[in-house]
């Protein structure tokens, strides 16, 4: 088979199964096709990250425009990531959906998600991955759609249209590259043309800035981070888990290509995007921790953690430095595998108990002891306790803002760090003490064992193991991080 191939497998194959799984109406066989649909295209999406050629033009829709394919380590990064953590929750959907209505409905959309999602994450030019970002966002509306209640709907057209806005961002800032680059291509240091753009530059800034803001939709920075919080609730469990600590690293991902492979760092740093981009980034991290420690239903406070947390990655991303580069490799691994862990554990609590409020919590950890075990170890992971992954990656997100040497942003975002940090203690350790701590008060008569089976379970314990495993051996991940940042920073 043609090295060129390979990099179409991993989206043509989630692609194909989802139309035979649809098909299946036996809910076992449908379960285990779907089981073996994720782990082929886990295995296809790391025999194309590693042995495809590294480009592949598909199609071409003009002379300068293509459908065109590259690999290069951030698109390894996103691709396995993604690939991993879809595959894990989706096994772990196995139980929880079976009390669910229309799951054939919700696995073709999740396995069509998944090809799409592969498609974005090898893109090689802007215009590709723009055509991949939004059928991700067609494709995922009908998981937040999914229950076809009031809320859901409502939540569903507020994800579309919220979408749509910040995808149209995007598009006006592509049309300015295609008018001012050289290249649709992604290219490390940026594609911008001087002598092209002279007497534009302006323009050319305010285009850079719409499309770190449209893209930073999906990735929930304020001030049009309002989805997450009204998707997730709705959503059953599973796809929140992965509109969570996916589907946000989409929006991410968009980030990174302009700013870093269109733009270029030496076009934004020292100019009013990147001080912009550091107060939307660093009041997303404070409000959503805020708005998280004070809400009361338990999904809707991780969705607030994640509007918190996946701006961690912006604002490290926004320090335009070789260190807070790293530091947002390593949070976008971290919050995704840290975030999935938490939202499958609510769900299993929801799935067992039908409990939608953290004050309703009070002695789970006695009736679902693996469960809260799962979460608490997540829980400092997202707190940034060592030897967590989530203390590695702070400590080189606060390194790289403190490299910005006599700015005030150098110790700004470190102590909106440090105190994003507390509240999420807060937020997430009052769910554990009084699970496993419920006090003299409480009626222990009541208690019964209620912990998920192995399908459930084993996911979150893979999960949580990795939670610590990336904190303690970071190197591989530190190492990739520093090589992209020195091409593409030039250090």
């Amino acid at each position: 088979m043609s090295n060129n191939l390979l990099i179409l497998l991993p989206i043509i194959c989630p692609i194909l199964s989802a139309f035979i799984a649809w098909r299946i109406g036996n809910r076992r066989a449908r379960n285990a096709f779907t089981a073996a649909a994720l782990i082929v295209t886990t295995a296809l999406t790391f025999l194309a990250a590693f042995r495809a050629s590294d480009e592949f033009t598909l199609w071409r829709l003009t002379d300068n425009v293509a459908v065109f394919f590259h690999i290069d380590n951030i698109s390894r990064i996103f691709s396995l990531l993604m690939s991993c953590m879809w595959t894990v929750v989706g096994i772990y959907s196995f139980e929880y959906m079976h009390k669910e209505h229309n799951e054939q409905r919700f696995y073709l959309f999740y396995l069509l998600s998944l090809g799409v999602l592969m498609g974005l994450s090898f893109s090689g030019n802007i215009v590709t991955l723009y055509m991949f970002y939004e059928l991700m966002t067609i494709l995922t509306l009908p998981l937040v759609l999914h229950e076809m209640t009031k809320e859901a709907v409502a939540a569903g057209i507020k994800y579309l249209l919220y979408s749509v806005f910040g995808a149209s961002m995007a598009l006006f800032g592509i049309f300015l590259i295609y008018r001012y680059g050289d290249s649709l291509a992604f290219q490390a240091g940026g594609v911008l043309n001087a002598t092209a753009m002279q007497g534009h530059e302006k323009l050319m800034q305010w285009g850079v800035f719409a499309m770190i803001v449209g893209f930073g939709v999906k990735a929930g920075m304020f001030p049009l981070h309002g989805w997450l919080p009204t998707a997730h609730p709705v959503a059953p469990a599973p796809a929140s888990a992965v509109l969570s600590g996916v589907i946000t690293k989409a929006g991410v991902l968009g980030v990174i290509r302009t700013v870093f492979y269109l733009a270029g760092a030496d076009f934004i740093r020292g100019t009013w995007i990147q001080t912009a981009w550091m107060i939307l980034a660093i009041a997303t991290v404070f409000m959503g921790s805020m708005l998280a420690y004070r809400e009361p239903v338990f999904k809707k406070r991780l969705a607030y953690s994640t509007v918190s947390q996946v701006s961690y990655v912006l604002t490290g991303l926004s320090t335009l430095t070789p260190l807070g580069f790293v530091g947002a490799i390593l949070h976008i691994i971290s919050h995704s595998v840290i975030k999935n862990t938490l939202f499958m554990c609510a769900g299993s609590i929801i799935h067992k108990t039908g409990k939608t409020r953290v004050e309703d919590l009070r002695g789970i950890g006695k009736e679902m002891p693996g469960v809260m075990w799962c979460f608490t170890i997540a829980s400092a992971g997202l707190i940034g306790i060592p030897p967590t992954c989530g203390f590695v990656s702070k400590w080189y997100l606060a390194s790289g803002a403190l490299s910005l040497g006599g700015s005030p942003f150098g110790w700004i975002i470190p102590a909106v760090l440090l105190v994003s940090a507390i509240l999420t203690a807060g937020y997430l350790l009052s769910i554990t003490i009084a699970g496993f701590f419920p006090g003299s008060d409480f009626d222990y008569s009541r208690l019964q064992r209620l912990d998920p089976s192995a399908v459930m379970l084993v996911p979150m314990l893979l999960l949580t193991c990795a939670v610590v495993l990336i904190g303690l051996f970071p190197g591989q991940i530190i190492s990739v991080g520093q090589s992209v940042a020195s091409l593409i920073m030039g250090v």
